[in-house]
C-alpha cells in the first residue's frame, strides 16, 4: 500500500525509526513522499533512494559514528579549544564527515541533487537563524536565488542535522549575503503539516513516526543548573510548534516511540543499544499498525 511518511528528529535515536520502517516494510507499506527533520531527514533520504530497512541499518551500523565528530585540528587541548570553537566557528564539530558519507551513499543510488527525484518526493526542514525563519528544502531555495533542482541533497540533510553548538551551522550564500542555517528541529522537529493539512484532502494516507512521547506523556524537565536549562530550552523549542499543530486527528496517524536512556548525541552506542533501539521502534510500530485505521 502506498503512503506518505514523516520522520522526526531525535539524533542517534534514529535507530528506532529504522526498526519502525522494517515493520512497515514487512507489511507491504511503501513510501511515495517523505519528509523529515535532523535524524529523520537522513532516514527519509535513504528511504526514497531505495534502500531497504535492513540496508539502512547496516549502512548506519557500519559507519564509524565517532568519526562524525570531526573537530578542527588545534595544538590547544580540546577541553579548552571547544569553547573557542563554539565562539568562533559556532560549533564543536565541522559536520563535513556526515555530509561526505551521505553524498557517497546517495550517489550509489544515482541521487546527487533534488532534480534526480520526482517533485515533492523528499522535503526537509532547516532553520535560518539569519532571517529568523523556517526553511523547507528544496522548496524555499528559490527565495535565496538558488535553483532547487541543482541543490545537493546531502548538503540539505547536513543543514537539517546541524544541532546548535554541536555541529557548525551551514553558511548558505544567496542573493542577500550569507545566511546561517541550523538544525530544523529548532523550529519544527516533526513536519507532519507538510502532508496532512486541515481541510485539504490527502492524496494517500499519511503516517508519522515521532521519536518521543505524545504531549500527554511528556516528562517534566528538571532544571537545576545552566546545562539543564539549555537542554530544556532546546527541547521546548523543538517540540512546541509541532505539539500545537498536532490535533487528535493527527495523533491517530502517528507512531510515538518512547526511547529512553539514550541522549541525542551519544555517538558511541554499543551494538546492544543500537539493536535495542531498533527493536523498540519495531515493537511500537507493530502495536500501532495492529489498530491503525487508515
Amino acid at each position: 500500500m502506498n503512503i506518505d511518511g514523516v520522520f522526526s528528529g531525535g539524533g542517534i535515536k534514529g535507530f528506532a525509526i529504522i526498526g519502525a520502517y522494517e515493520e512497515l516494510e514487512s507489511r507491504g507499506f511503501k513510501f511515495v513522499r517523505v519528509a523529515g527533520t535532523s535524524a529523520g531527514s537522513i532516514i527519509a533520504a535513504l528511504v526514497v533512494a531505495g534502500y531497504t530497512s535492513k540496508e539502512i541499518y547496516e549502512l548506519v551500523d557500519e559507519f564509524d559514528l565517532p568519526k562524525l565528530l570531526d573537530s578542527r585540528k588545534s595544538i590547544i587541548p580540546f577541553s579548552i579549544a571547544k569553547w573557542l570553537l563554539v565562539y568562533w566557528k559556532l560549533g564543536l564539530y565541522k559536520g563535513n564527515e556526515l555530509e561526505r558519507w551521505l553524498k557517497e551513499k546517495l550517489e550509489a543510488k544515482g541521487l546527487r541533487t533534488f532534480s534526480d527525484l520526482p517533485p515533492d518526493t523528499l522535503r526537509l526542514i532547516a532553520s535560518d537563524l539569519s532571517n529568523g525563519q523556517m526553511v523547507v528544502l528544496p522548496d524555499d531555495l528559490e527565495k535565496y536565488g538558488i535553483n532547487p533542482g541543482s541543490f545537493s541533497i546531502a548538503k540539505a540533510i547536513r543543514m537539517s542535522c546541524s544541532i546548535p553548538y554541536f555541529f557548525e551551522p551551514v553558511k548558505l550564500r544567496s542573493i542577500d549575503g550569507v545566511n546561517v542555517l541550523v538544525d530544523g528541529g529548532v523550529l519544527s522537529n516533526f513536519p507532519m503539516w507538510l502532508f496532512d493539512k486541515e481541510n485539504v484532502k490527502k492524496v494517500r494516507p499519511v503516517l508519522g513516526i515521532k521519536l518521543n512521547p505524545s504531549e500527554y506523556e511528556h516528562e517534566k524537565h528538571q532544571i537545576k543548573n545552566g546545562i539543564q536549562l539549555f537542554g530544556a530550552l532546546f527541547e521546548t523549542m523543538k517540540d512546541a510548534h509541532d505539539q500545537r499543530y498536532i490535533s487528535k486527528k493527527h495523533v491517530d496517524n502517528i507512531i510515538f516511540i518512547k526511547a529512553e536512556g539514550v541522549s541525542l548525541t551519544e555517538f558511541n552506542l554499543t551494538d546492544e543499544k543500537k539493536q535495542k533501539l531498533f527493536e523498540i521502534g519495531r515493537e511500537h510500530a507493530k502495536k500501532f499498525l495492529n489498530r491503525w485505521s487508515y
